[in-house]
């Protein structure tokens, strides 16, 4: 029997499980029993053992990304799982493989892929778009409804069904209930150091937010050789763990209140951040970013996702002094290979994973981790199923 129809020695069938629903905009997240129908050709059925709480997540139950807005769906695109069974004309899993979803998948045929210039696949832009799989649809059910799948993924069930152009094999002496991490809260952060904005050594460096992809971005900018890395958030609470993941500087805006803090920063700086990230996705702080990187050489990379009804307004003789500004998606790092070398990376101790994780919890309890980071309590939490 092939893999299309066999999985550890069974035909493949739906599957009962459970997942974390949200029906309508706003709605907390409900635990309910779905139903996962077998992958079609070159899809993957995974069975999850973790998934980390992303704001992201966040904003699609509330509303923000408005691309997502379809509903019933179930979110979570940052887990880590086991290969339950494939669909036909899938070539590279098997049952059995250790495996990260991606959102930000490569299908290497389209000519975005194709065109060496980015790490944004065409394909899988319109698979974020549609919350499903190439097709349209989901092959998550609930109550007789297809269940939407935040990014393709839907992280956020026992089992879900991904795309195998979405999929990353890694090494099965990784850590599932650790590496998870690295399907987006990493390398998102990581990379917009070392990839995006390349951070030169001896450099001054400055991060808004020192969420765990700001600290993703921080380590980055260490990673890179930065002499200074400031960390800029209004939450001080949050400075001591920051000096282990590079901060050597601070600053927090409430303590300058009455004059402009790009200003302040500037003086502080004597001129200015060579690089500045912003990982807060705020508009107020993106333009904190790019007012107080150097007037001649300063660059900005954008990491945050700002609501998407606000536009960011630059001052264009800014840029032409020699200011500038880009941003950068899931690190600027090419996913299908390069989330298994950050999962090489992490087991030769060269990138920092378990220092991220502050909170574990089941998924019954999916609710009080997400209230826990509305109120700032953690830096990053975890479900294990």
């Amino acid at each position: 029997m092939s893999l299309s129809t066999r999985a550890s020695g069974k035909l493949s069938k739906v599957i009962k499980c459970r997942a974390a629903v949200v029906w309508e905009v706003n709605q907390r997240f409900s635990i309910e029993e779905i139903e996962v129908d077998p992958p079609k050709a070159h899809e993957v059925r995974v069975k999850m053992v973790s998934t980390g709480l992303c704001h992201s997540d966040l904003s699609v139950k509330n509303g923000v990304m408005e691309f997502s807005n379809k509903f019933p769906q179930v979110p979570g695109h940052e887990g880590a799982g086991i290969v339950e069974s494939v669909g036909e004309k899938v070539t590279k899993f098997k049952p059995g493989d250790h495996v990260i979803p991606l959102y930000a998948g490569q299908c290497l045929k389209c000519d975005f892929c194709k065109s060496g210039k980015t790490n944004t696949c065409e394909v899988s832009i319109k698979m974020q778009e549609g919350t499903a799989m190439i097709d349209g649809t989901s092959r998550l059910r609930c109550k007789g409804k297809m269940l939407y799948q935040f990014m393709s993924c839907g992280t956020f069930s026992e089992y879900t069904v991904v795309e195998d152009i979405a999929l990353a094999k890694i090494s099965n002496k990784a850590p599932l209930e650790k590496v998870c991490l690295i399907g987006c809260g990493i390398p998102t952060g990581y990379g917009a150091a070392v990839n995006a904005a390349k951070v030169k050594p001896g450099s001054k460096c400055a991060v808004w937010g020192l969420g765990g992809i700001g600290l993703a971005a921080v380590m980055g900018c260490k990673k890179a050789g930065a002499s200074e890395v400031w960390g800029i958030d209004i939450n001080p609470a949050k400075f001591d763990l920051a000096r282990k993941f590079g901060c050597t500087h601070f600053a927090n805006p409430n303590d300058y209140k009455g004059r402009k803090f790009a200003d302040v920063l500037l003086e502080l700086t004597k001129g200015g951040f060579d690089y500045t990230f912003e990982c807060a996705g705020q508009i107020a702080t993106m333009r904190q970013a790019v007012d107080s990187s150097h007037r001649a050489w300063g660059r900005t990379t954008l990491v945050g996702i700002a609501t998407f009804s606000q536009d960011l307004n630059v001052f264009p003789f800014d840029l032409i002094c020699g200011r500038s500004i880009g941003g950068t998606f899931f690190g600027s790092y090419q996913a299908v290979e390069s989330v298994p070398k950050l999962v090489d990376e992490y087991l030769n101790n060269e990138l920092m994973v378990d220092d991220f994780i502050t909170h574990t919890f089941k998924l019954e309890q999916i609710n009080e981790g997400f209230d826990l980071m509305i109120k700032g309590g953690c830096l990053r939490s975890i479900v294990i199923f």
